[in-house]
């Protein structure tokens, strides 16, 4: 299960880190560009909840190895591609197999270990593998494309995908809900909603988030939410039972996961357009120097555990939102010529943050339910957190590029450029390629400024978020949700499917 939480985010970062290369190669529109790591993130974020009903019934273990499967067919076409759209098409293909993958890889942890203290200790090992496979993508990504090209990182999850069916087809035992039902009308109307939702954030980012696409994806989000709630209160056997938000602890522990990968997804997509476009490092070298944030982010997930059963779940929560929050305020400090010396301390205090939030808070939320519903538990704590990572990577994304934006007639004037050419190179910033255009004196060096403005606009709002959270989980989250909180299992005729 670890192997396939690993691959579905390995994906994530590797595809990122070759973007460069597949922009110069297929000469893709900015605006095109995105959708090549977003077309993943659009499918897992809105197929997530949906797959953890689709394993409830027909079994997770096969679920979770047709999302495998799945995954591996994305990668290859992805890396037989010959166009932008054909690239597009198999990072969809992928985000359908991860969706696949992500809930039902929790809810067979949930169902296998009944134990409230040890199903915490791997659920948290779950949580780990996510950020190891963030952390080695761009890695795996940097040799491949020195010595590859960009098609071969989209192989990645091939040789993954067969290592981990090696593993589970043997090792796994297969467990359902009993009785489950599929609610055909909730999955639709859930999958629309999250879809919507998920689209405008993408696609605000950079269209801005009142053109007219935006406004009806925001229009489809909101009809849908209010059908779904609406279908979800009537069936005996829902998608998504919403009784559970009855649980104040439980609604919390929602919030707080999506914060976490909101903050650890946005921060890090900051941290590596920063040293790609303003210190102009290599993608093998930016991965390097990024490291230390997915590192240690793997040893204090991969650790929580344990303190979990110690201290409960309040006090690692509150702890990593309040460091997380600090942290971000800390690389407030960073410009273009800070050295790495002064910026892998602040990097491994995030990194530790997020993992002392992300672990805890998705095994706060497993559980907090019978173990019968724990594929419903995993499909609504990896939905809350495939939007939150959509949202971090999109609101800070588009924060920095509408303060770049903004900043940089400034700059370009206070770096003495000449006015005649501040016009074509603010042009040339906005359309992607102006670091292949020869530029005016002093011109690059405004540029590096107003995109570190940009990136530090994007920490402020970060620390916002996670310093509220921080209060959030103080006040809201149960210590021992295993033991207090846990919601009355529903009788077996309506057990969700």
């Amino acid at each position: 299960m670890c192997l396939g939480a690993m691959m579905t985010f390995v994906l994530i970062t590797g595809a990122a880190a070759a973007l460069s290369e597949i922009q110069a190669d297929l000469r893709v529109a900015p605006g095109v560009l995105v959708w090549i790591p977003s077309a993943y993130t659009l499918a897992v974020a809105s197929l997530v909840l949906t797959a953890g009903t689709l394993g409830n019934r027909f079994g997770r273990k096969r679920v979770f190895c047709a999302g495998v499967v799945v995954m591996i067919v994305g990668g290859l076409l992805a890396a037989s591609a010959g166009s932008t759209g054909a690239v597009i098409a198999g990072q969809l293909v992928s985000g359908v197999g991860g969706a696949l993958i992500l809930p039902n890889s929790l809810a067979v942890l949930g169902a296998t270990f009944s134990d409230p203290h040890r199903r915490t200790e791997v659920v948290t090992a779950w949580a780990a593998a996510s950020g190891i496979g963030l952390a080695v993508g761009p890695l795996i990504a940097g040799v491949l494309l020195a010595h590859a090209g960009w098609h071969a990182v989209f192989l990645t999850d091939v040789v993954l995908g067969v290592l981990t069916l090696l593993v589970t087809i043997p090792f796994v035992a297969e467990s359902r809900a009993p009785g489950g039902r599929i609610d055909a009308i909730g999955a639709l109307l859930g999958t629309v909603t999250i879809a919507g939702l998920v689209y405008a954030l993408i696609q605000g980012g950079h269209e801005g988030y009142g053109s007219t696409h935006v406004v009806i994806a925001w229009a489809v989000a909101a009809v849908g939410a209010v059908a779904f709630v609406a279908a979800e209160l009537r069936v005996p056997a829902p998608t998504l039972d919403l009784r559970l938000f009855a649980s104040r602890s439980f609604s919390a522990v929602m919030v707080v996961a999506a914060v976490s990968l909101f903050g650890f997804t946005g921060v890090a997509i900051l941290l590596v357009l920063f040293y790609e476009q303003v210190q102009h490092l290599s993608a093998l070298a930016m991965a390097w120097r990024v490291l230390v944030l997915f590192g240690v982010y793997v040893v204090v997930a991969f650790g929580a555990g344990r303190v979990i059963r110690r201290t409960g779940f309040k006090a690692p929560l509150a702890l990593g939102l309040l460091l997380g929050g600090l942290a971000s305020l800390g690389l407030l400090t960073v410009d273009p010529g800070t050295s790495y010396a002064r910026v892998w301390p602040l990097l491994a205090l995030f990194g530790a943050a997020c993992g002392l939030v992300a672990a805890p808070s998705t095994a706060a939320a497993l559980v907090s339910v019978a173990p019968e519903r724990a594929g419903m538990a995993s499909g609504a704590v990896n939905t809350a957190r495939q939007v939150g990572s959509v949202m971090g990577a999109a609101l800070l994304g588009s924060l920095l590029t509408s303060r770049l934006t903004a900043e940089l007639p400034h700059q370009l004037a206070a770096h003495g450029v000449p006015s005649a050419a501040r016009g074509p190179v603010a042009a040339g910033v906005a359309a992607g390629h102006a670091a292949a255009a020869p530029l005016p004196h002093g011109a690059r060096a405004a540029i590096a400024d107003a995109f570190t403005a940009g990136m530090h606009a994007g920490l402020v709002v970060n620390a916002v978020v996670f310093l509220g959270a921080a209060v959030l989980a103080l006040t809201a989250v149960r210590n021992r949700p295993h033991q207090s909180d846990r919601p009355s299992p529903a009788p077996s005729a309506q057990s969700p499917g």
